[in-house]
């Protein structure tokens, strides 16, 4: 068990970090065999997090007393080191070996988790003025590496970077429903509120004796040809994840009552199509 100097936990405590020993030989991190969490779990720490890496755990430190002292009640403080595997994002490249902090919590007889040799994914920032050291940006943001999980955040990181990313759905602005000339014909336009101001719309067609079709638009002319984006993907999840479950009044104003029901109809209709964003 390696020895945590004083001055580099009070440095920790201050930044969620401590200083790192020299690089060494990697190990050959074990696989672990277990499918992804739901895509918007991964989702939510990849767009939280400036910097990805793959990395094994090489070595941990409890640190106790006073440096301890805000740990959550029934968990221990640990000071992980790890050596790169891969960075998967970050603007500039790490060294070879990395440290930070991870909250764990002992299992019914005291002991703590097996994590020397683990594989995982961490979803981070780092520290200015420390290149080789890493905070975790959620407290669950270390994540054991497999397979499908090393392809998840990949993909979305991919998405997330693209030009054509989604924007951040932050509201609703304006709905209306439109009647058509033929009984039970119709067209809904939703129009959403983004966080960069880009534009996003949701269209709605009825036709008489068929199901609503709908699509997502992303551009100032509403695509009346748009269709929804397919299920685990950045812009459903932006959808999916952001939309209230039900239309605000404060869209409606101004539209006459049986059109605003119509209109609440089929903003529902889209959202049972979207299905429900799903969390740990």
């Amino acid at each position: 068990m390696i020895s945590v100097p004083k001055m580099f936990v009070a440095a920790l405590l201050a930044a969620a970090l401590v200083s790192p020993l020299a690089a060494q030989q990697r190990p050959t991190p074990p696989a672990v065999l277990a499918p992804a969490p739901p895509y918007p779990v991964f989702a939510d720490l990849v767009l939280a997090a400036p910097v990805i890496v793959d990395a094994a755990i090489r070595s941990t430190t409890r640190i106790k007393g006073a440096e301890a002292a805000t740990v959550p009640l029934g968990f221990v403080r640990l000071y992980i080191e790890a050596d790169v595997l891969a960075l998967v994002r970050g603007a500039q490249a790490l060294p070879p070996r990395i440290g930070y902090l991870l909250d764990v919590q002992p299992d019914s007889r005291g002991r703590l988790p097996a994590l020397k040799r683990l594989r995982v994914l961490l979803f981070a920032r780092t520290v200015a003025g420390s290149a080789n050291q890493l905070q975790l940006v959620r407290p669950d943001a270390q994540r054991a590496w497999t397979p499908a999980a090393a392809e998840l955040t990949r993909r979305i990181t991919t998405e997330a970077v693209a030009e054509t990313a989604p924007p951040e759905i932050t509201g609703i602005g304006n709905a209306f429903h439109v009647p058509g000339a033929l009984p039970g014909q119709g067209e809904t336009q939703i129009f959403l509120i983004t966080a960069d101001g880009r534009p996003v719309s949701l269209g709605i067609a009825r036709t008489p004796d068929a199901p609503p079709r709908w699509g997502v638009s992303l551009s100032d002319v509403v695509d009346q040809r748009g269709a929804p984006p397919p299920r685990d993907t950045l812009l459903w999840y932006r959808l999916a994840c952001a939309l209230p479950p039900t239309l605000p009044d404060s869209a409606l104003h101004n539209t006459e009552p049986a059109n605003a029901d119509i209109a609440r109809e089929d903003y529902r209709f889209v959202i049972e199509s979207l299905g429900a964003c799903e969390r740990e």
